[in-house]
């Protein structure tokens, strides 16, 4: 206030300062800001004409470095005289009551006030209140912050920060109101926050975090509208305290009603080709008489996108016109226009203190010298949010330094990019446990690396995994990775193996929505068997290395990856031997389409085979034999099914499964954590190509019954009822199924 009463005051009376040309500048009581740095901050000229308004600007220079509580000016005999009384100087920032290294560092990057810069009374206090926004960031909601300074002898101060954080404020109670119209188990599964349990002792999500609840909003907005529900409002979130010292945590929705696509447009200027826009006007076509989804309308964009990548428009922009007619039907008119002609001159990168600038750059659509699109631009931002390495990314276009160009600024907002997890199930196979590191920036090149441990009741499964998502700037990944199996099954079976295995392969999208991923893996296994073992088992007792090369065809055109409703995935994938002993040459096939039928209800159907088999007339191998999942063939007893050697149950050479699910939401329609499925399996494994004595068990199976899947207390339970309608002798059938999984 101090000083903008003295700016003030200088403008009303700067009038009685005539111009006057500056041939000296006299500086007083400056005792560490030297006389020239003053010169160059107040950007003043010796020998230049001096009127009024500019030692008005030179007043505002000084004013704005912050270095000076008082300035003052005034001229004498073609002199200019400056006097000034400097601000105090911070000598260190400590930061107290916090152990941590990272929440310091975290603190400090963000603050106004730091060594060597002026001690700023009303910085420090901006300076409290973002170290309090940072700390309930992290979930400390309940910490509390003095400030203290100590004066030196050299006109500086050490400013100190005593925090107490108190206890993590932590979710006790997750709950969602208002016309929301689907169940909280779905809603549940969407959202990344999570109700705090004495079990959970890993997990962050647990915490209260402003951060992560923007995120949750936005993606029950975007289940919502991929949905249908176009007018769906997220109105609210809100954070009750409880005596306790936790939160719970209320989203309020209205989700509207389910809207149709009418009609849809697609506006072209004149003179454009609309053969150019053929594959646009196939998908927007598509949209006509379904029902409305965000997704679909995001597919008709990134065709348009494709069509500026191609440089068939360099100049193109697009808008959509929603259009809300009557009983919630939607007209959709997309409007292509020409922008106006402008070339990037130059893209600055901000904010990025550990990831490469050039694993930025290679997620921009755009170039310097490439001409200015809005398109692409916008979607050069959102392959940056994609990658999930920034807490956020903002982008500012500015002009150039020629009317022809544009400059583009990004700021990118780094976060911690490790995770670990911990997790473990339970069901009617038994228990497992699973635990993982991984960090998706190492080094800051955008590398990820992860490394997981999987035990289950008789077998150990450890691996180690490097993946570059872009190599070498192509677009594909390059991924390495090294694990090692040991499965015991001596009391059962009469064996166990150790297998140590190494690959290499890549990934990338070969076609629109088609996904090849090959890969070249060796292995080394050493194969025990004991006396339980029958007489065929024993003979495969030995040491094996194998090399083979395998890939995976991935088509999928799911209208999304969770609670999918529309769409189809057909996954193909093949290994074929190079060096083997046994020679085993397998294929797979899995296809599954989702259908969405009145009253909310979901079919689906999946058809499955796989085949493995010596491409020499070897024996395949026991631990390259395979069994049904239990989701292929549900009722009946996981590795219990098909043929059978002695008492050992040896997996087949085939396996084929047709699955038919459907949703029935009109039960238990009231109870939030509750649906039920009702499904009908039928498959078959059969063939052992090392004996002709063994029954091949080549008969259909098949099942009926219902799904529950309950949102408990303690997490996602899955539970099954099943009657058998045809089955195998040495089957085993199993009326009730369950699997209880949960996280730490």
């Amino acid at each position: 206030m101090k000083k903008l009463l003295i700016i003030l005051c200088f403008v009303i009376f700067s009038t009685s300062i005539n111009a006057e040309i500056v041939k000296k500048v006299l500086i007083n009581n400056n005792d560490r800001i030297s006389d020239e740095t003053i010169i160059t901050y107040g950007q003043i000229e010796i020998g230049k004409n001096y009127n009024a308004n500019d030692i008005n600007e030179i007043l505002k220079n000084l004013y704005s470095t912050d270095f000076f509580k008082n300035v003052s000016l005034k001229m004498e005999n073609e002199t200019l005289i400056i006097n000034v009384q400097e601000n105090k100087i911070i000598q260190s920032v400590i930061i107290e009551g916090v152990a941590s290294n990272d929440i310091k560092e975290s603190i400090l990057k963000n603050l106004y006030s730091k060594d060597k810069a002026p001690f700023l009374i009303e910085k420090v206090k901006s300076d409290k209140i973002r170290i309090l926004n940072s700390l309930n960031t992290s979930g400390y909601y309940l910490a509390n912050i003095e400030v203290e300074t100590i004066d030196n002898t050299n006109e500086t101060v050490d400013l100190i920060f005593d925090i107490d954080l108190g206890e993590k404020a932590v979710i006790s109670k997750i709950e969602f109101v208002g016309d929301k119209k689907i169940k909280d188990r779905v809603l549940r599964n969407i959202i990344i926050s999570e109700e705090a349990k004495f079990w959970k002792f890993i997990t962050t999500n647990k915490f209260l975090n402003k951060a992560k609840i923007e995120r949750d909003k936005r993606l029950l907005k975007n289940y919502y509208l991929n949905n249908g529900y176009y007018d769906v409002n997220v109105q609210s979130v809100t954070a009750k305290f409880n005596e306790n010292g936790s939160f719970k945590l209320t989203y309020k929705i209205d989700a509207g009603d389910i809207h149709t696509v009418e009609n849809v447009k697609l506006n072209l200027p004149i003179d454009y080709d609309e053969e150019n826009f053929k594959e646009v006007q196939i998908k927007l076509d598509k949209l006509s008489n379904k029902i409305y989804s965000l997704s679909k309308v995001s597919d008709v964009v990134e065709e348009i996108d494709k069509v500026s990548l191609t440089r068939e428009y360099d100049f193109i922009n697009a808008d959509l016109e929603e259009i809300e007619r009557n009983n919630n039907k939607l007209d959709l008119i997309f409007n292509i226009k020409e922008s106006e002609k402008f070339y990037v001159e130059q893209i600055n990168i901000f904010g990025n203190n550990v990831t490469y600038e050039s694993v930025i750059r290679n997620q921009l659509e755009i170039d310097e010298g490439d001409p200015y699109n809005e398109l692409l631009s916008a979607k050069s931002i959102n392959n940056l949010r994609a990658i999930n390495l920034f807490k956020s990314v903002s982008s500012e276009v500015k002009e150039g330094s020629e009317l022809s160009t544009k400059v583009i600024d990004i700021t990118v907002e780094e976060k911690p990019t490790g995770e670990i997890s911990v997790g473990a199930g339970a069901g009617s196979e038994g228990g497992t446990i699973g635990f993982s590191v991984s960090e998706n920036n190492f080094l800051g090149k955008g590398i990820r690396l992860s490394s997981s441990l999987n035990l289950t009741e008789d077998s150990i499964t450890g691996d180690f995994t490097v993946n570059n998502p872009n190599f070498n700037y192509s677009g594909k990944s390059l991924f390495t990775s090294v694990s090692s199996t040991a499965i015991d099954k001596l009391t059962d079976n009469g064996y166990k193996t150790n297998k140590t295995a190494f690959s290499l392969g890549t990934g990338f999208e070969q076609f629109e929505n088609v996904f090849f991923s090959p890969k070249l893996s060796n292995s080394y296994e050493d194969l025990k068997t004991s006396s339980k073992a029958s007489a065929n088992l024993k003979k495969q007792q030995g040491t094996y290395y194998e090399s083979k090369f395998s890939y995976g065809l991935n088509y999928d055109m799911r209208n999304q990856r969770f609670q999918t409703t529309e769409g189809f995935r057909t996954q193909f994938n093949q290994s074929i031997p190079l060096i083997s002993n046994d020679w085993a040459f397998g294929n797979s096939l899995d296809y599954k389409i989702w259908q969405k039928l009145p009253n909310n209800m979901v079919t689906s159907f999946n058809a499955y085979g796989r085949a493995v088999q010596s491409i020499f007339d070897e024996d395949v191998r026991i631990t390259n034999r395979f069994y049904l999942p239990r989701k292929k063939l549900k009722g009946f007893k996981t590795r219990q099914v098909g043929p059978k050697d002695g008492k050992d149950y040896v997996g087949g050479n085939y396996a084929t499964a047709i699955n038919l699910d459907t949703t029935l939401p009109m039960v238990f329609s009231t109870i939030e954590s509750l649906d039920m499925r009702y499904f009908i399996d039928a498959a078959n494994i059969w063939g052992v190509d090392y004996s002709e004595s063994v029954d091949q068990s080549n008969t259909l199976r098949a099942s009926t019954g219902f799904v529950i899947d309950w949102f408990t207390p303690i997490g996602p339970l899955n539970v099954s009822f099943a009657h058998d309608l045809s089955k195998a002798d040495d089957d085993k059938t199993e009326f009730f199924q369950f699997n209880l999984g949960t996280t730490f």
